[in-house]
């Protein structure tokens, strides 16, 4: 549904995307995450025919957003970071002058400002002024402007910039709703965003993909070790992380948190190796008390952690 082959972009000097590649599949929820400043943004602007690339190509639903911009545009969704909201219109009126402008025939008109006002939660506020709206509210009437000619792709640029946590949770559920009917791309630096919205993400930092595949399939492919968090009572905490760190297999022992005189620690293994059978082993034969053992996922934090200092190692080296 998106293709983006060797994308592009630089200003004078500055090289904002620097050939990038990636697919978006029909259905699927996808997060372009990375750092303020990555290039999300731009991407998105080429993606929405905003702006020419320098090199490289994109296409929506097969149409190339250089060469056909009107078609990409008329199956596209966008919501910009700000919302692109008239404050002196009340919502039915912004959202039936929205769908005039997409071409929207009139009989379908006042359907289709009901069925995006009742997706997008907006309907309660409808006769309002956007000006009396709180931000949150805001937002979803920027979401119903994005789906009311019912576009094949949604692309929303930090759709949750701003909001508190009560209106990022309602827009996540939101955006959640959308998917399936709608291929989404969503851009942010927000970690939890990608996460909890997302099937699949794509990471860039300075200009460059440095990963793209299921959060599920990146945190199995960085994490080549297992990791177990095991907590453990009857012992001081350094004699705990001695005794763990004489396992066999153990690369690694921290000390996460006491509470209550219970210690919990992350221990991680060596390549190939697995350690909760002898972990388990090592408490119990030294007379401690083994409360939980456990495997640890990587999070995505500790996966975008890695990547971005990987390519920031990767620079310093070529200087």
């Amino acid at each position: 549904m998106i293709k983006v082959e060797g994308l592009t972009k630089r200003y004078d000097r500055n090289v904002a995307v620097n050939d990038i590649s990636f697919e978006v599949q029909k259905g699927q929820i996808v997060g372009f995450l990375g750092p303020n400043g990555a290039g999300k943004t731009t991407t998105m602007r080429i993606l929405t025919c905003f702006m020419p690339p320098t090199a490289g190509t994109a296409s929506i639903a097969g149409f190339d957003v250089l060469k056909q911009p009107l078609d990409v545009k008329r199956r596209i969704g966008y919501l910009p970071e700000n919302p692109p909201v008239y404050p002196e219109m009340e919502v039915h009126e912004y959202l039936t002058f929205v769908g005039r402008l997409k071409g929207i025939p009139s009989p379908e008109l006042p359907q289709r400002v009901k069925e995006a006002a009742e997706k997008c939660a907006v309907a309660d506020v409808s006769r309002k002024l956007i000006s009396k709206l709180s931000k949150g509210y805001r937002q979803r009437v920027g979401l119903a402007q994005a789906i009311i000619h019912n576009p094949d792709v949604l692309i929303l640029d930090e759709p949750t910039a701003g909001l508190d946590p009560k209106q990022i949770h309602e827009t996540r559920d939101l955006i959640r709703s959308l998917a399936g009917v709608h291929t989404i791309i969503l851009s942010t630096h927000i970690l939890p965003e990608v996460e909890q919205t997302c099937d699949h993400v794509v990471i860039i930092s300075k200009g460059k993909v440095v990963a793209k595949d299921s959060v599920e399939n990146l945190t199995s492919r960085l994490r080549g070790q297992e990791a177990v968090s095991v907590e453990i009572s009857g012992a001081p905490t350094d004699d705990v992380r001695r005794r763990l760190e004489q396992v066999a297999g153990v690369s690694r022992v921290l000390h996460k948190d006491t509470r209550n005189g219970n210690h919990t620690f992350e221990v991680e293994s060596l390549p190939g190796q697995h350690v909760r059978s002898p972990l388990a082993r090592a408490v119990i034969e030294s007379g401690w008390d083994l409360h939980e053992l456990r495997a640890v996922a990587m999070s995505l934090e500790d996966v975008f952690l890695e990547l971005t200092a990987s390519e920031k190692a990767a620079e310093g080296g070529k200087q």
